[in-house]
């Protein structure tokens, strides 16, 4: 008897040496930063608060101030609880010079906000505002967020949206671009979203500077309540094209609009939402993920299907460890990167609601990429799985230089 116990023993050792070994944890490096838009009003100012906005895996929180007196004891509160403020109030236009040497060596300051959906009739100013502020504090950010390619001509001020995003790059000397869009409305997927992306990550690509990209989890109008599903599709289809920070739209709930704003992360009566708990865990695998995407160098991105998305280009090329790929239902995006030695392929299900069937013939040096950021032998998976609405299967191998 004693026998067996002790061979039972040693084949459960051997399995779980062999699982251990055959699953390699790589560094995670640098995080992707997730910034959450309308963040924790002034009123509602406490640690406790930023330590909830951090639990959710937010690291940058944006929300307008009204006055220097907010803003000083939100930072307060911020430090204290890891979080780090893109600071707005009025004074930062009005006396930018004494704000931000206030401001500066506040090591719970991330940037400096300073405008949302700006057309080209602002660059020129913003410019302007934009080198001020930098010639006093060169360390931190100045933020602006630009507009999405269904803006109609007369908020783009210019022949089309590639020429605005062009435009704002030349004239404004700005660190990191950013714009959003809310594909999801209803059941479907706005048409030009992924030509909004195509067109926002190669201007960015052009002028050498790392792009921001959004997230909705508030819904209001045609928008609908925000699913993991929905989370994942617009943020790792975001990655895929090599977005470096995710942001949310919005954190807590906005009210007095005419919007009808509601199911926030956190709502109208300061409470958490099922969505709080949607985007903690989406935001756990960006940070468990951030090692693939932080940092990378996007070398193709194309899609599959029976029609691919408007401004598009379709899948007809494979990097060599990849023998074969194909997919079925609505198609996914697949775009390949490389960060340092390691290259990746990363399969986004374009589809929210039905789960893709994915076929793939990999070689023996490829692994696949859990989303605990560990891998294992892509060999050891069959060669034909599902992936859930929304979801992304990423693979690896080393780079050949």
């Amino acid at each position: 008897m004693k026998s067996r116990i002790l061979l039972l023993l040693l084949s459960l050792f051997l399995v779980y040496s062999t699982s251990a070994q055959s699953q390699k944890r790589l560094k995670s490096g640098k995080q992707i930063p997730i910034l959450a838009w309308y963040s924790v009003p002034a009123n509602e100012t406490s640690v406790a608060r930023y330590e909830e906005l951090k639990e959710s895996g937010i690291s940058y929180s944006f929300t307008s101030f009204k006055n220097e007196k907010e803003i000083t004891k939100a930072l307060k509160a911020a430090r204290k609880a890891g979080v780090k403020l893109v600071i707005s109030c009025p004074e930062l236009k009005t006396e930018t010079e004494r704000i931000v040497k206030k401001y500066k060596h506040n090591p719970a300051v991330a940037g400096y906000f300073l405008a949302d959906e700006p057309g080209p009739a602002a660059f020129p100013g913003l410019a302007k505002w934009v080198k001020k502020i930098h010639s006093i504090d060169s360390k931190h950010f100045c933020y602006i967020n630009l507009l999405p390619n269904y803006a109609d001509m007369k908020q783009l001020g210019l022949k089309n949206y590639r020429e605005y995003v062009h435009l704002f790059i030349k004239e404004v000397p700005i660190k990191y671009l950013s714009f959003d869009f809310y594909p999801v409305v209803g059941n479907s997927l706005r048409e030009r979203w992924y030509e909004n992306l195509e067109v926002f990550a190669d201007e960015a690509r052009k002028a050498g500077k790392p792009f921001w990209a959004f997230a909705l989890t508030v819904s209001h109008g045609p928008y609908p309540i925000p699913t993991v599903a929905m989370l994942r599709l617009e943020i790792f289809s975001d990655l895929a094209y090599g977005a470096q920070a995710i942001q949310y739209f919005t954190y807590w709930t906005p009210k007095g609009t005419r919007w009808d704003f509601h199911h926030g992360p956190i709502t109208l009566d300061s409470k958490r939402s099922d969505v709080y708990d949607r985007m903690k865990e989406v935001n756990s695998e960006i940070k468990q993920l951030s090692w693939v995407f932080s940092g990378a160098k996007v070398l193709s991105v194309a899609h599959t299907g029976d029609t691919i998305p408007l401004g598009t280009k379709r899948l007809s090329k494979l990097p060599n460890p990849i023998k074969s790929l194909k997919t079925e239902g609505k198609g996914a995006v697949v775009s390949v990167l490389q960060n340092g030695k390691d290259s990746f392929l990363v399969i986004v299900n374009r589809d929210f609601i039905n789960p893709m069937k994915l076929t793939i013939d990999c070689d023996s040096t490829v692994g696949k990429v859990l989303k605990d950021g560990s891998t294992v032998p892509a060999k050891g998976y069959m060669n034909t799985m599902e992936i859930d609405p929304g979801d992304v299967a990423i693979y690896t191998w080393k780079t050949n230089h």
